[in-house]
């Protein structure tokens, strides 16, 4: 194979580039994924609590089972359920709280639409009806929850005192603030009824089991979907000083104020915490993850050959100042001398400040920075560099990335177009689509963040 792999080709490369890249996207299958976690027979079922490791499971003899998916992914998750589970054990139809663009119809189940990034009416009905469904569990039953990045805002649930439309008002005041997600989750868990573990409180005395695709890197389980099976380390008073903080206090919808300052002094119940008896009897697993998806590729590329070396399993930072950081890297493995293929990996979530007004995302502006700092530090041989996101949806665009190698920059210039120009203002989109080397996937219905795929043939 390294002989072969010696002698490839750039198209060949750029091919291996891709199908690396595609096996990141299904190790986060959400479909496959729950069909691996998941054994049922007439009686009993298995859910395996570490991917990695098939002894581990819970095994549970439960005389009815409740179904409840929310985020992404929703749907493809509650497919994959519902076949694995027979359906004498399910405890009535389950329900799937999805956005509008993922909606598809699955036996059993009742799919709700909904709006992502701000929430809906229709998803606040979403939330009363999963409510409902856990509330009605009972001893001796399993409350199984399939959770996808989006869940937060697909089923806002607010505390009785604040309407959606304040709720919605905050959550914009947040992110106009520069709040980062870690303090929007907080706000949201001390304003909701059900995110922050209060799902979890909802469920007893019945078990339950959550099975979690994680959008977020490092896999903080209390801030994927503002954590609504798992504790809540956060604060009343935490969550007044993210506001005031950000010196908009004053900004806040009264009745949330309220709330908080009404918290904040004991008059209302905490979040549950670490410890609470309300997680007695709930576990979960982590079925998808970027960083599952990392391994997954670092596999696909010895598979192919390829040396394969993890240059980031936390990726972040302005993408174009991280591609040019990546170049001198590799630029310095060269000098060392390769003596066979090298494949160098990443997963993670990096930055673009927008200065221009040019169309693009993140993986694009990322790709299109590689190839402007190969040409402008001298990156010679032969490579191939791909940035892409897991759903095949990069920014405001219909490319999940970009796919670029040492002609491309010569085949913009062919086109009549300047690259570093283009890149200035941030119009990747067309810089790459002119050279052929948009990353093109289509919606994968999955989203485990991005992975970067580098590959490295020595010259012959």
């Amino acid at each position: 194979m390294s002989n072969y792999a010696n002698q490839a080709s750039i198209e060949t490369i750029r091919k291996n580039a891709l199908s690396i890249f595609q096996a990141g996207i299904e190790a986060a299958d959400p479909y496959k994924a729950v069909k691996r976690s998941l054994a049922a027979d007439n009686h009993h079922i298995e859910i395996r609590l570490n991917l990695n490791d098939g002894n581990q499971k819970r095994i549970g003899r439960w005389s009815k089972v409740h179904l409840i998916a929310f985020g992404k992914a929703a749907c493809t998750m509650a497919r994959a359920a519902q076949e694995i589970i027979p359906a004498h054990l399910l405890a009535g139809r389950g329900i799937a709280v999805t956005n509008y663009e993922n909606e598809t119809a699955i036996d059993n189940f009742d799919v709700i639409g909904a709006a992502h990034p701000l929430p809906d009416a229709a998803g606040l009905k979403g939330a009363q009806l999963i409510a409902e469904q856990v509330r009605s569990a009972q001893k001796d039953e399993l409350v199984l929850v399939l959770v996808s990045g989006g869940g937060s805002a697909l089923i806002p649930y607010p505390v009785p005192s604040i309407t959606l439309t304040e709720k919605i008002a905050t959550t914009d005041l947040l992110l106009a603030s520069g709040a980062n997600i870690n303090q929007i989750n907080c706000v949201r868990k001390h304003l909701s009824r059900i995110k922050g573990g209060g799902l979890a409180k909802m469920a007893v005395p019945a078990d339950l089991h959550a099975l979690i695709l994680s959008d977020v890197l490092g896999d903080d389980l209390s801030a994927i979907a503002s954590g609504p099976t798992v504790p809540d380390p956060t604060t009343f008073a935490d969550a007044i000083d993210v506001f005031k903080a950000k010196g908009v206090w004053g900004q806040v919808p009264a009745n949330v104020r309220r709330h908080l300052e009404q918290g904040l002094q004991g008059n209302l119940p905490e979040t549950p915490k670490p410890g609470d008896k309300a997680f007695k009897n709930t576990a979960y697993t982590l079925i998808g993850s970027n960083a599952i998806s990392v391994s997954a590729i670092m596999k696909a590329s010895e598979v192919l050959g390829y040396e394969a070396k993890l240059y980031s399993d936390h990726l972040c930072g302005e993408a174009r100042d991280e591609a040019e950081k990546l170049v001198i890297h590799v630029k310095q493995l060269i000098a060392n001398g390769i003596a066979r293929p090298v494949a160098l990996l990443a997963g993670g979530e990096t930055t673009v400040t927008l200065k221009g007004s040019g169309r693009g995302g993140r993986n694009q502006e990322m790709a299109l920075a590689f190839a402007c700092a190969a040409e402008k530090h001298g990156l010679t041989g032969n490579w191939t560099f791909l940035s892409g996101g897991t759903d095949g949806r990069d920014g405001p665009t219909d490319a999940a990335g970009g796919l670029v190698d040492p002609d491309t920059i010569q085949r913009m210039r062919h086109a009549g177009i300047d690259p570093l120009a283009l890149l200035d203002n941030n119009d990747a989109y067309n810089a790459l689509k002119t050279a052929g080397d948009l990353l093109d996937t289509g919606a994968t219905g999955t989203n485990v963040a991005d992975l970067q795929v580098l590959l490295i043939h020595p010259q012959s």
